[in-house]
């Protein structure tokens, strides 16, 4: 599946260079646009589209054509960089901070962490908006939202920590069977020496995350930077005052929670609840 130009101009240069790379290749080897359309299995207009960077290439696409204009693994080599242009440019820049953190905190309340998703849960959970996304921009944001995953194996590795709302393990998100493989997935990945996990209460009387999810990176440099979301909303929180307000907002979320053994058996006891 191609997807249209991204919404930035980073994406469409991008788009644009890989596009003119395919172009001098099938010039070289003396083919119409065509003529490797139908030896790779796609049409002329999706083979000019690509080459006007107007659409990104499927990595079936590249494999494709690099193996007809024998190319070498140059086409294939473009892999990575059409990967990342065909996500939004608001997920790029995260995770763009996410590769340069080496520590991550999040806090949330109504969902649970992006990074802490299974891709069935994520699917689930971009097809509930309203109004929908059509399935290419769906799968789209799906595959960006699991490529921030590689945080997870960078080097040196991050320490990640995160508090989940009570309510997120247990709201059904894609059924029962997704859930249950879901919280599956948080308990592995709780037990990574380098993740913590941990649950704040709906009993809980005291709690200082009432004005909403959010997340702090400490950068490598020593900077720590915030960033929230909500709705259509997409926001980096950068002033030291502001930030200083979410570091201590977070620390005290914490204290508030379980703790991140107490947190595992609770989502152990969650787990056994759907079955």
């Amino acid at each position: 599946m191609e997807s249209n130009s991204s919404d930035d101009e980073e994406s469409a240069a991008v788009l644009r260079t890989v596009g003119r790379v395919l172009k001098t290749c099938r010039e070289r080897k003396g083919l119409t646009q065509a003529e490797l359309g139908a030896a790779i299995g796609y049409s002329e207009e999706q083979v000019s589209s690509v080459e006007r960077g107007r659409r990104a290439p499927s990595l079936a696409f590249l494999e494709a054509a690099d193996r007809v204009l024998e190319a070498g693994g140059l086409l294939i080599g473009l892999r990575k960089d059409v990967e990342q242009a065909r996500y939004p440019k608001k997920v790029r820049d995260l995770a763009k901070l996410e590769a340069e953190a080496v520590e991550i905190c999040a806090y949330d309340n109504s969902a649970l962490n992006g990074l802490l998703q299974t891709p069935e849960y994520a699917k689930a959970l971009y097809g509930m908006r309203r109004p929908p996304f059509d399935e290419e921009e769906l799968e789209r944001l799906v595959a960006a939202r699991l490529a921030r995953q590689e945080v997870f194996d960078g080097q040196p590795t991050p320490i990640f920590s995160f508090v989940q709302e009570e309510a997120t393990l247990r709201r059904p998100v894609g059924g029962r069977m997704v859930m249950r493989r879901q919280l599956e997935h948080l308990l592995e990945i709780g037990r990574r020496r380098n993740v913590e996990i941990q649950v704040m209460l709906t009993a809980c009387e005291d709690h200082a995350g009432l004005a909403g999810s959010f997340k702090l990176l400490r950068l490598q440099e020593g900077d720590t930077v915030g960033h929230n979301e909500v709705q259509l909303t997409s926001r980096l929180i950068s002033h030291p005052k502001e930030v200083q307000v979410h570091e201590i907002r977070y620390g005290i979320i914490r204290a508030q929670a379980l703790t991140p053994r107490e947190s595992l058996a609770f989502i152990e006891k969650v787990l056994g609840d759907t079955s």
